[in-house]
């Protein structure tokens, strides 16, 4: 039984451990930084190739879909062709298409090319997940997710930053070549370091319908979160089209997967109690970690006028005091401690830092920031472990690898779900806060005349003519109504998404704690 095989596992040990698990938590960084790395270079790329900024949003769509739709199944994909030879296939396929989207000449080459690039990182993701588990023993699990945990962390913290400097520095072709020589060293390490995962039961043929399957819901659920902003939602008849096919995709998906025993993924686990409340908990987890990051950047930049550089270089500090953080809850795990109660700090932690920001004014300063951005790395932390951990308690060892798959797909799906109802709550409540201040600029407002006449009295004695003057104070004073009503509406939106960190106090609470001698893939090795 389980008890019996405790003593025969066996487990990475000195420089073999360290070279197994930096290999993992750097194929994991590389998956997640290329994620958002191209964010702040969309307008160099779609200069160089000639797209439009329509367009080229696809560079950023096509990997979003093609990592969500493989996520879910590496775990089957993984006990099929085995964990070594699938990990080292992705470092390979990612590696090779980025050499291929820094050659890329055209749009729809580098779309084609960033989406193999998502297969590829999507498979690094999950195992490296369940390498790093597989490289310590039941006692260190807290610290194994920690590790790994810090990769989720620091990954979409740190693509933005990186982009804009190798951007500004060489050009946007660099962003996609700098990963060739660390992926022609991963592949390398992961072939010579990485072993098969003796738990797992290789499915005795693939479920190709399930996978079919999967790529309608999946993708297209991820089109319209992807999409559905720029589309005006349901206005939009394609918006309308792709959600009927994702409900279409996952209603098949889900009769597929239990009624034959090979399913591509595995949903009967969902039957497991703690799997079901770890799926709630990542997502939420998704939601706020994505959408903390994807709402900071828009703020500062917007309303307080920061560049793209200075935004990135300020969140390092936050991502780092999360990566220090994390062995320390990994230890706190480690020794015992009730995981319920660190997930309750770290939410707490992250309500008060949410809420710090939902007050900043148009004198704020980074100094205002810094505090704030401190709690967010504890918060995140002390969340970020104990959840992964209880995401896969107590689950049978060969059921660890589909249940971690899940575990990321859901939480990369919360992060899509949180930026597209951000962006939609932005959008609105701009249009909102706009409607209420601009009838408080007119003819009637003495404040409102006395600052265009100071204004346009600024351009007169700049040597302007009085149409000149006239319209260029009309042009101030539009900008200033548009920092006003964006510095309302980011203010808003820290608040709303300080709403949703509640939601995970009563879902934690709801957890149980796994007894020890059922403990996390103690014989999964």
């Amino acid at each position: 039984m389980q008890t019996a095989a405790l003593p025969t596992a066996s487990y990475p040990t000195g420089a073999t451990r360290v070279i197994l698990v930096l290999t993992a938590i750097t194929c994991a960084l590389l998956e997640l930084i290329d994620a958002t790395v191209v964010n702040v270079s969309l307008r160099e790329i779609s200069g160089s190739i000639g797209a439009t900024t329509t367009e080229i949003a696809w560079v950023v769509t096509a990997y979003g879909i093609s990592n969500v739709i493989i996520i879910p199944l590496t775990g089957m994909l993984s006990n099929f062709f085995g964990r070594k030879n699938y990990f080292t296939a992705s470092v390979v396929i990612f590696t090779f298409s980025s050499l291929m989207c820094g050659l890329s000449t055209d749009l729809w080459m580098l779309v084609f090319w960033r989406f193999i690039q998502g297969l590829g990182g999507g498979g690094l993701l999950s195992n490296a997940q369940t390498i790093i588990l597989g490289a310590f023993p039941r006692e260190k699990i807290g610290m194994a997710n920690a590790i790994f945990g810090m990769g989720i962390i620091m990954g979409p913290t740190f693509g933005p930053t990186i982009g804009g400097l190798i951007t500004d520095s060489m050009s946007w072709h660099w962003i996609f070549f700098v990963n060739v020589p660390i992926g022609i060293v991963a592949a390398f390490l992961s072939y010579y370091f990485v072993t098969d995962d003796p738990a797992a039961v290789k499915p005795r043929k693939i479920d190709y319908l399930g996978i079919l399957y999967l790529i309608i819901g999946v993708g297209s659920v991820q089109y319209v979160l992807e999409e559905g902003n720029s589309k005006d939602w349901f206005e939009s008849s394609s918006i309308i089209l792709f959600t009927i096919t994702s409900i279409i995709g996952f209603t098949l998906l889900i009769v597929r997967s239990l009624s034959i025993d090979y399913a591509a993924v595995n949903l009967r686990l969902f039957k497991h109690y703690n799997l079901v409340l770890g799926a709630i908990l990542n997502f939420l987890l998704g939601l706020i970690l994505f959408g903390s990051v994807f709402i900071f950047p828009l703020f500062v930049q917007i309303s307080l006028g920061w560049t793209a550089t200075k935004t990135g270089m300020f969140m390092i500090p936050g991502a780092l005091f999360a990566a220090f953080s994390m062995p320390v809850v990994g230890r706190m795990l480690g020794k015992g401690a009730n995981p319920k109660n660190i997930i309750w700090l770290g939410g707490g932690l992250t309500f008060i830092f949410l809420m710090m920001l939902s007050f900043s004014s148009p004198t704020s300063s980074a100094a205002n920031f810094y505090p704030a951005f401190i709690l967010r790395g504890i918060g995140m932390a002390c969340m970020m472990s104990p959840i992964i951990s209880l995401s896969v308690a107590g689950l049978a060892a060969k059921d660890i690898g589909q249940a971690v798959g899940l575990s990321n797909a859901i939480r990369q799906l919360g992060g899509a779900v949180g930026i597209a109802i951000i962006n939609l709550f932005l959008t609105q409540k701009n249009a909102q806060v706009r409607g209420s201040m601009i009838t408080y600029v007119n003819d009637y407002s003495n404040q409102a005349v006395e600052r265009l006449n100071t204004l346009k009295q600024g351009y007169l004695a700049r040597g302007y003519s009085m149409d000149e003057a006239q319209y260029l104070a009309n042009r101030a004073m539009e900008g200033m109504l548009f920092k006003q009503q964006a510095l309302v509406s980011y203010n808003q939106g820290f608040f709303m998404v300080a709403l949703v960190v509640l939601i995970l106090f009563p879902v934690v609470y709801l957890v149980r704690k796994a007894k020890k001698e059922t403990a996390v893939v103690s014989d999964a090795h």
